[in-house]
């Protein structure tokens, strides 16, 4: 193998599992690796980020079952849904695997019989525990209550042929790399974890093929078997680098990987697994495993059946999505478990992002407007009191960000940052240039107080880059910083970058703008509480219960409006599936209406259909599309169905 490159930097998440839905965690994972690679880029090194699919298993095998759909017609729809939301999410991979893919199968099958003609896998027969929805086998001793110790659901006793891996003969090899690589695992209780578990008591070997369904690479001259999915998922960070291929260039230049990003319940396939079919193929080990702690929502376990499971394709088109990676990685330690609060996160938006940045921002700017006629001044060393202290401020969270993203502490680092944000907002305070303003004399001080706010915003922008690269292309376009040069991380700590004639714009817009507190937790508890695929406007359960609804009074009734209209058009929306956009003739006027009816309707049944419409709801973003007003339906033991009306009855007729 050729020589690495020194500055090449080779990152991954874990391919997921297409499950049918991409929750928060699963962008907390992507969007933390996908600001260690925008780093990296911006320090010059050759980065290559792969995130992907990992589509085989008996479970995908049941999720596209009950679906209806062949399972590779499933596996590539989830694939178009994840990297939709990916692109939404800012996120820059180089690859997207899918462990589907000719180019992964073919070089996963070869290296499953490179590890047959060393000796290292044998044939015998598997009697044991195993969960499906984990794909993982267990020992009686590692079940907790008789459960898996991972998802916490039943485990079912196997008993098949298999093939299996001789994990013992590397055992021992593995613990003296661990001890030879402290950091290796990232937190250090991880490693810590894994040998008291699983090396400490006596590693067993794995059983790496399986009978009992088709949905997978098969083995090489015994097709009968199904190689094991986490021999096949784990392999992908080698194979969509070519190893084993004609073309290993790629494989030459960026292994071994510098750190894979992963969620704690998949450390031990990372860093006991892998580690092991790597000296299987003698193959160096990857420099770090990262494992990130878990979310709980508003301090519970998220699920479905709680009403508490997060998209995050609803907040980022809410919120925005630089609010979203900010929050998201500013609370919680990387590497720690904790909880989203949708308080909390609301007051990140308004305290830290409008308040404190986008103030500091909209100050800036208009006082450079105001008192140099937009031009900012040139750099005339330190000419106030506070201008020295506030460079050295900067020079030291510089330091400290760098040191931070090497250990891969977002949290920390957001905050160091935001400290310079709350320094730049006080040196206003101090310098107070409003007073300045008022004697000509002060002008140099005036020139250099506007200089060092617009350069600190200016680094301010830089060092957010990773985290928030939309907003810091909104501060450089407000600064009127246009040249590249002054853009760049080499730039930071040098105030000689701005060209001459350095125009801010003549009002900002705010990047941030305000929320109501209230009503935004509001707003995302509904979403939650309707698996987030779009608000009802009445209580669905009180009124399914009829006996338990509310009596009204006839001035009640007379609020809501009800009118006939016309479906002259209907199309699935374009981000949920339960959900068609409709656009329906109301006589005198035409509404586009989003309903929950997708499971019942297809839409091209629904054009020329007329229905009753309530008219007078407050008009609302339904998963990014505007609803102004709900067609009535009924329903019953599952099933729906829209009222039928007379053809003839005009549409926007009043309905009594």
């Amino acid at each position: 193998m050729c020589q690495k490159n020194k500055k090449t930097f080779y990152i991954t998440t874990p391919i997921y599992y297409p499950s049918g839905k991409f929750h928060i965690g699963t962008a907390y994972t992507t969007i933390a690796t996908d600001v260690m690679a925008r780093y990296k880029r911006l320090r010059g090194y050759d980065v290559r980020f792969l995130t992907g699919l990992d589509e085989h298993g008996q479970k995908i095998e049941e999720k596209a079952k009950e679906a209806g759909k062949p399972p590779k017609v499933y596996v590539d729809e989830m694939a178009e849904m994840a990297k939709a939301l990916w692109k939404r999410l800012d996120i820059t991979h180089d690859d997207f695997i899918q462990t589907t893919e000719v180019r992964h199968q073919q070089l996963m099958a070869n290296i499953f019989s490179k590890f047959v003609e060393n000796g290292d896998i044998y044939k015998g027969e598997y009697e044991g525990l195993y969960c499906t929805p984990c794909e993982s086998y267990y020992t009686e001793s590692q079940l907790m209550k008789g459960m898996c110790p991972d998802c916490n659901r039943a485990v079912n006793r196997v008993k098949e042929a298999s093939y299996f891996f001789n994990m013992k003969k590397y055992a021992n090899r593995l613990i003296q790399y661990y001890e030879a690589h402290p950091d290796f695992i990232s937190p250090g209780f991880r490693m810590n974890e894994m040998m008291n578990n699983f090396l400490k008591p006596g590693l067993e070997d794995l059983s790496v093929s399986r009978m009992t369904f088709d949905w997978g690479v098969k083995v090489p001259n015994d097709p009968k078997h199904v190689i094991y999915v986490w021999v096949d998922a784990l392999t992908n960070y080698i194979t969509a680098l070519g190893y084993g291929s004609d073309d290993d260039a790629l494989f030459n230049r960026y292994w071994p990987a510098d750190v894979h990003v992963v969620g704690k319940d998949i450390v031990r396939f990372h860093t006991i697994y892998w580690p092991i079919f790597l000296m299987a193929l003698d193959l160096p080990l990857p420099k770090q495993v990262f494992a990130h702690g878990f979310f709980t929502v508003n301090g519970e376990k998220m699920s479905k059946s709680k009403g508490n499971v997060l998209d995050p394709d609803m907040l980022s088109n809410q919120y925005g999505v630089d609010a979203v990676r900010y929050a998201l990685l500013r609370d919680l330690p990387f590497g720690q478990d904790g909880d989203f609060s949708s308080k909390a996160f609301v007051e990140r938006i308004n305290f830290d992002l409008a308040n404190d940045l986008g103030n500091l921002l909209n100050r800036t700017v208009s006082m450079v407007n105001k008192y140099f006629k937009g031009i900012v001044p040139l750099y005339a060393g330190c000419v106030t009191a506070f201008d020295g202290e506030l460079e050295q401020f900067i020079a030291e969270t510089v330091q400290k960000v760098e040191l931070n993203f090497e250990k891969m502490q977002f949290s920390l680092i957001l905050s160091d940052i935001w400290a310079l944000v709350s320094r730049t907002n006080k040196y206003i305070d101090e310098t107070a240039p409003w007073i300045l303003a008022k004697e000509v004399e002060n002008e140099a001080q005036l020139a250099a107080v506007m200089r060092h706010l617009v350069e600190s915003l200016r680094q301010i922008a830089i060092l957010i880059g990773p985290f928030m690269p939309t907003t810091t292309h909104q501060m450089f376009e407000q600064l009127g910083i246009k040249n590249e040069a002054s853009q760049t991380w080499a730039s930071l700590n040098q105030y000689e970058t701005l060209p001459e004639a350095t125009t801010v714009i003549k009002k900002g817009i705010p990047i941030f703008p305000r929320l109501e507190i209230e009503d935004e937790v509001a707003y995302i508890q509904a979403q939650m509480s309707k698996d987030a695929d779009f608000v009802e406007q009445v209580d669905k359960e009180v009124v399914e219960k009829g006996e338990d609804a509310p009596t009204i009074g006839i001035e009640d009734f007379t609020k809501i409006q009800l009118k006939v209209g016309q479906i002259k058009a209907c199309v699935q929306h374009p981000k949920a599936d339960r959900l068609l956009v409709s656009q329906v003739d109301l006589g005198d006027e035409t509404r586009q209406i989003v309903s929950g009816i997708a499971d019942h309707y297809e839409p091209v049944e629904l054009i020329g259909k007329k229905v009753v419409v309530v008219t007078n709801l407050k008009p609302v973003k339904l998963r990014g599309e505007l609803s102004e007003g709900m067609v009535l339906a009924a329903s019953a033991d599952g099933k729906l169905s829209l009222p039928e009306l007379i053809d003839e009855m005009p549409n926007g007729s009043v309905v009594k």
